[in-house]
This record gives C-alpha cells, sequence and structure tokens, in this order.
C-alpha cells in the first residue's frame, strides 16, 4: 500500500498544463477521458516520481464545480533548487504570489503561489544554498 498520487479539479485545462509543465517542470505521462465526459491528464514529477492527476470536468458535470479555498486541500509542496527564482518566473506565467519567499529559520527559501484555480503551492529551496536574489525573511 502507499500514496501514488493526488488529483486535483482545474476549470481550464491547457491553462493548468502550461502552470504545472513549464512552471514546475512535470512531463506528461497520459491523458483520457472519463464515462461522464471529463478529461484527465497524468504528470509526473520526473526527478521525484510523483504523480499529479489533473481533472477536468466540462459545464453541466455534476463534478464541475472550482476549487473553494479551505475546504480540504490546503496546498501542495515542491522543491526547486532556487525558490525566489522559481516563484518570479511563476508570477512571469501570470500565478498570483500569496507569500513572498522568506529565509525560513536561516536554513531555507520557501513562498507560495496560487496555481490558475487558486490552489496554494509551497516552493521551497531545502538547500538554502541558493545566492539571494530576493526579498528577505518578512517582518
Amino acid at each position: 500500500m502507499g500514496v501514488v498520487y493526488a488529483g486535483i479539479r482545474v476549470t481550464d485545462l491547457e491553462r493548468s498544463l502550461r502552470f504545472y509543465r513549464e512552471g514546475l517542470g512535470l512531463a506528461e505521462e497520459g491523458r483520457g477521458t472519463m464515462s461522464h465526459g471529463g478529461t484527465f491528464v497524468g504528470l509526473v514529477d520526473p526527478e521525484t516520481k510523483f504523480r499529479l492527476e489533473l481533472n477536468y470536468y466540462p459545464p453541466g458535470s455534476p463534478y464541475a464545480r472550482p476549487y473553494s479555498v479551505g475546504e480540504g486541500l490546503d496546498h501542495l509542496g515542491v522543491v526547486v533548487p532556487d525558490a525566489r527564482a522559481a516563484i518570479e518566473r511563476l508570477r512571469r506565467m501570470g500565478a498570483r504570489v500569496v507569500v513572498e519567499a522568506w529565509r525560513e529559520n536561516d536554513r531555507y527559501w520557501i513562498g507560495f503561489v496560487e496555481d490558475p484555480d487558486g490552489i496554494w503551492i509551497e516552493v521551497q529551496d531545502p538547500s538554502g544554498d541558493a545566492a539571494p536574489t530576493g526579498p528577505s525573511a518578512p517582518s
């Protein structure tokens, strides 16, 4: 037994694919159609092998509801070589930065962005070795 993937509901499949593929470096590993007309796309992190399934439900589907902040899923976490650079890249792609990167306990940089549907993504650099390129810890 083991956790093999997480599935999230998305309202615009192409927009979400751009965010997760170009913004976070996940690779598409397959897609298909659900019996009720929805579409799923499987993504995988080439490094960690974590899998994320994007689920799109067309208008009229009983599952076609937007993500509601605070109703179960708190956030997804990603590890990157440089959190500040990754957050800035995502910002340039249109992501909303909800918490600017800060230095946590002098050990690593961490910050939060929203994916296109409002799901918070924790972006962190656990090594703490990245050269300063952004803001310092919040006051």
